[in-house]
């Protein structure tokens, strides 16, 4: 199967929170962990991943907690994936193409181009002020779907 890891989905999920705040709030740890059901060691290991690739702001202290680094419309699917898996790699031909020997002549390495390319190109362009619009309501879908697992 070809998909994200956990991590991957569960970043989402932390910036997608963060991006229904109105700009320049923050939270802690906790509630992002809870509201999004989310273990919170889990939480605190990306949010440091998260802030070392530049989504992500923390602040220490009583009033500290957790913030987009920049504004939502300037965070990508792409940017997140990229902190979180290293990047998109269908094939490693894509990646190295010194990989085969095969590559400059395969029309097989071409097609993986191009979909990698094409995969890369939509996850840019989906953002998470986007992502955060029209979100009614997927908070309590979080509980309900946790609700009925438990």
């Amino acid at each position: 199967m070809l998909g994200i890891s956990r991590r991957t989905d569960y970043a989402a999920r932390i910036v997608l929170h963060l991006a229904c705040l109105p700009e320049g709030n923050q939270v802690s740890i906790r509630q992002i962990s809870e509201q999004r059901l989310l273990p919170a060691p889990f939480v605190r290991r990306l949010i440091a991943e998260l802030v070392s690739a530049g989504i992500l702001r923390t602040t220490r202290g009583s009033n500290g907690g957790v913030a987009l680094k920049r504004p939502a419309s300037e965070i990508s699917l792409l940017d997140l994936v990229r902190a979180t898996e290293g990047g998109i790699v269908i094939n490693h031909c894509v990646d190295d193409p010194k990989a085969c020997p095969l590559s400059a002549f395969c029309p097989v390495q071409n097609a993986w181009t191009g979909a990698t390319r094409t995969l890369e190109g939509y996850l840019d362009s989906v953002r998470f002020n986007s992502l955060a619009q029209g979100t009614d309501g997927h908070l309590d879908a979080h509980r309900s779907s946790h609700a009925l697992q438990s």
